[in-house]
């Protein structure tokens, strides 16, 4: 947070997607083909993590049933991120735990409402409300860990897991930390919330995530968590840290508008944006890059398209959405959006915008192929129902 406090590295990484386990697998799945549904099949709702077995990162079979799904996604994905950043050597009092979800344990709770409907109060599991409980994936992380910083869970919707990464590098640009394990998990495709949102026709009615795209008709469900390790400038370079990346700062801002709908023009956008190149102490014409949160939904695809070409002018960097390939996980759709453009930068590519072939937003939308690039500052954006909007700002080290 160039200017305003202690600057900010992120030095660990770590994935668990539907396109691929592990960074680097993730990275090859998001320049891979987005999500359809196969001719004469019903509409793709969601897509989830094929075979995923949890057991490579529990002790035993009991301590993984004993978390739920988004648990175990978040647990292998801090495992991949701290064994990627390697020794921190921090002062575990000084070591926080700032974690995102927008449901948390849902299908835990779902299933033992069925059980408790089917078969009486006594067959409900003791351990529903450590399962279900939206701050457990940050919890697991902290005591997996040791960490006995500040263990705080934001659950802000959709915009979650950019608010994390945005308040743990405040945590260290202020001096309240020395490092911070941020980012976000998800696992809300059950039947009901596939429902929900079905009905609230929030899901692509194509079965397809389009970005963009003219012919966009909702998002599809994704799940999956990625978790970034941060810590204090100097502290990664004095032990010989490979950096990432830096976190330059980060905006937040509600619409106060509508449940649901984004507020008219992307207002509430714009201003967001705006916080976060003034907290970055950045122009506008210093981002080279907008990670949109691109949901596939009209409505918000058509408000981020107008609040992008307010705030960038006609001249705005190119944009991408990475939700034709993960769909739309949540609470967690930020932190995969983050791991998303720190690869980028390693890779000195764009990835494209899966299945969307024409926009006619008046924006530059990366499709097709991978777009090469000179890394530089990023914007990735993220907004929530109840009208929650979220910008970090992230550039290469």
């Amino acid at each position: 947070m160039d200017g305003r406090g202690r600057r900010v590295a992120v030095t660990g990484l770590g994935v668990v997607a539907p396109c691929g386990i592990g960074k680097d697998a993730f990275w090859s799945g998001l320049l891979g083909p987005g999500i359809t549904t196969p001719e004469g099949e019903p509409p793709t709702r969601a897509v989830r993590i094929a075979d995923w077995d949890p057991s490579p990162w529990y002790a035993s079979p009991k301590e993984a049933r004993r978390a739920d799904r988004v648990e175990q996604f978040a647990t292998a994905a801090a495992a991949e991120a701290f064994a990627h950043a390697g020794d921190v050597g921090v002062d575990p009092a000084r070591f926080g735990t700032i974690f995102a979800t927008g449901i948390g344990g849902l299908e835990t709770l779902e299933e033992q409402i069925g059980l408790r409907l089917a078969k009486g109060d006594r067959r409900v599991s003791p351990f529903l409300v450590p399962m279900m409980m939206a701050n457990a994936s940050g919890a697991a992380i902290s005591m997996r860990y040791g960490l006995q910083g500040p263990n705080e869970t934001i659950c802000t919707a959709c915009a979650a897991g950019t608010h994390a990464i945005g308040y743990a590098a405040r945590l260290i640009a202020w001096g309240r930390c020395d490092a911070v394990v941020t980012g976000g998990s998800e696992a809300a495709a059950t039947a009901t919330s596939l429902a929900g949102f079905t009905n609230m026709t929030a899901t692509s009615s194509s079965g397809s995530s389009r970005p963009f795209d003219v012919g966009r008709d909702g998002f599809v469900m994704g799940e999956g968590a990625a978790v970034l390790i941060l810590e204090e400038w100097e502290h990664a370079v004095s032990r010989g840290a490979t950096i990432l990346g830096e976190v330059l700062g980060a905006g937040s801002n509600a619409d106060a508008h509508h449940i649901t709908a984004p507020s008219p023009g992307g207002a509430g956008a714009v201003t967001c944006m705006r916080l976060a190149l003034d907290d970055a102490g950045l122009d506008a014409s210093d981002i080279r890059h907008v990670n949109a949160h691109g949901t596939s939904t009209p409505l918000n695809d058509a408000a981020e398209a107008e609040a992008v070409l307010k705030v960038f002018g006609e001249a705005a960097p190119p944009v991408t959405s990475i939700k034709g390939v993960t769909g739309h996980a949540l609470g967690a759709a930020g932190a995969l959006e983050a791991a998303a453009t720190l690869l980028s930068f390693q890779h000195k590519l764009l990835p494209p915008t899966a299945n969307t072939t024409s926009v006619d937003l008046g924006i530059d939308v990366v499709m097709g192929d991978a777009r090469p690039w000179e890394p530089g500052p990023t914007i990735s954006n993220n907004f929530g129902f109840g009208g929650h909007n979220g910008s970090v700002i992230l550039a290469p080290a």
